[in-house]
């Protein structure tokens, strides 16, 4: 098993939770145009799904003012529909975009490519002051904690486990690995499903791996070394 896939599978078993959540967001937007739910249920049931999947996040914040936990999951709440909102008109743009141009696949890419910059301009204000409206009410480890929560705990658990993995790395090499993780969430936050929120962890992570495979890493053997470490780890626990 390769490094991303073992890391992978931790931050998959960690956040099954969210995901079911981020599949109902999924499984809502995919319904057919002929289904009989009315634009305003299809709205309510939006809604619902991206408050419960806020209140979650908010729940591990542990504040004790029922008048800030309030705000900060409306925060949530609306950055979520804010997101969606730009990742839709992103969509239909391209989808316009290259019903225009047809088979000019040339003039289709330049244009589906300045739809994309657009967006992502929009988004990259939007995470701006997004952070800026969480720092408000929290702390910065709790606005950490809320970003963990919006991307499944990935980072955490990925650190740990290089940490866990690879024992006698460096400081510098942390400080590397942990500055990655953290850019990587800054992406993943933003992006529009589960899978692209992991495909920014993955594509960090890659980055990782070359970085300590210069640095003079086996990480195939280090990654076999520590499977032999938890397995040995659950036989004495289960003694």
């Amino acid at each position: 098993m390769t490094l991303i896939n073992k890391l992978f599978r931790f931050a998959f078993a960690f956040s099954l939770g969210l995901l079911a959540s981020t599949a109902a967001v999924q499984a809502q937007e995919a319904k057919p145009a002929a289904a009989k739910e009315s634009a305003a249920d299809k709205e309510a049931a939006y809604t619902r799904t991206i408050t419960q999947r806020a209140d979650k996040i908010v729940k591990s914040l542990n504040l004790p003012d029922a008048n800030k936990t309030t705000k900060v999951r409306d925060i949530i709440v609306q950055q979520y529909r804010d997101l969606n909102e730009i990742h839709s008109e992103r969509d239909v743009q391209v989808k316009a975009a290259k019903a225009k141009t047809g088979e000019n696949k040339q003039v289709a890419e330049a244009q589906v490519k300045k739809i994309e910059e657009k967006a992502t301009g929009r988004l990259d204000k939007l995470h701006t002051q997004y952070v800026a409206k969480l720092s408000k009410q929290l702390n910065a480890a709790q606005v950490d904690q809320v970003k963990d929560g919006m991307t499944y705990g990935v980072l955490p658990i990925t650190y740990k486990g290089y940490l866990s993995m690879l024992p006698d790395l460096t400081e510098p090499q942390k400080a590397f690995i942990m500055t990655s993780l953290i850019e990587a969430r800054e992406k993943a936050m933003d992006a529009e499903s589960s899978e692209k929120k992991h495909g920014w962890f993955g594509k960090y992570k890659g980055r990782i791996n070359n970085y300590l495979s210069a640095a003079g890493y086996d990480l195939k053997k280090a990654g076999e070394e520590w499977d032999k470490r938890i397995k040995a780890e659950a036989a004495a626990k289960a003694k």
